[in-house]
């Protein structure tokens, strides 16, 4: 339910559960996680899924069992912000609950026009993953992320746009091959200049205040 393709130093990850809105079992992250954790030497890793949604968020069943609090989902998405290389999360569609970690981590988010944007952990009587709120917020600002945490806002692309949440609307047939050309440049450096840019893009002390826009 995970595809990994190779190509070279482009690796493509791709969920594959369509019949099940892609939502993700505990195997499921855990092989998420483990590619993450290999892809140290991909220049570029791009993230997507099959279908008409991205995730779901937590397989329903796994999560009354318990998924939905499992340190699972912070090793996936603390892989993902650790990658060396470019990450685009090409957004096939909608991104709920707990998936969102995993987006927010990434440094490009790319959607198509229909995708929305969801995160209902405090309806649903959770907390959400410990890093997720402030990667939200370093993006959108604390107000608009207590909208999506708090206010139970779903968010259509072109106000996740316009907020910040993701960075570009793309139709879904171009999608992958728009991802392709916003890697193209960071494969055609060397891995020393495109690691240099990347931590020199981070904030300081590793929070961006979106007041200052530092």
């Amino acid at each position: 339910m995970i595809e990994l393709d190779r190509a070279g130093d482009i690796w493509t990850v791709t969920i594959n559960r369509p019949d099940k809105a892609n939502s993700l079992t505990h195997a499921m992250l855990v092989e998420l996680a483990e590619i993450m954790e290999a892809a140290q030497t991909a220049r570029v890793v791009i993230l997507t899924g099959r279908g008409k949604v991205f995730s779901a968020g937590a397989d329903l069943e796994e999560a009354r069992a318990g998924l939905a609090k499992s340190d699972v989902w912070e090793r996936l998405s603390g892989a993902v912000a650790a990658l060396p290389g470019l990450s685009i999360a090409a957004l096939n569609g909608t991104l709920a609950g707990g998936a969102m970690g995993m987006a927010l981590a990434c440094d490009l988010r790319i959607a198509v026009p229909g995708a929305k944007f969801f995160y209902p952990v405090m309806k649903l009587g959770f907390l959400p993953q410990p890093s997720d709120p402030a990667r939200m917020a370093a993006l959108i600002g604390p107000a608009r992320t207590k909208l999506i945490l708090m206010g139970g806002q779903k968010i259509a692309a072109d106000e996740a746009l316009a907020f910040g949440l993701i960075d570009r609307i793309v139709q879904g047939e171009d999608l992958l091959n728009h991802a392709a050309e916003l890697a193209a440049d960071t494969r055609a450096a060397s891995a020393e200049i495109a690691s240099g840019i990347k931590e020199m893009c981070a904030p300081e002390g590793g929070v961006f205040d979106p007041q200052t826009r530092r």
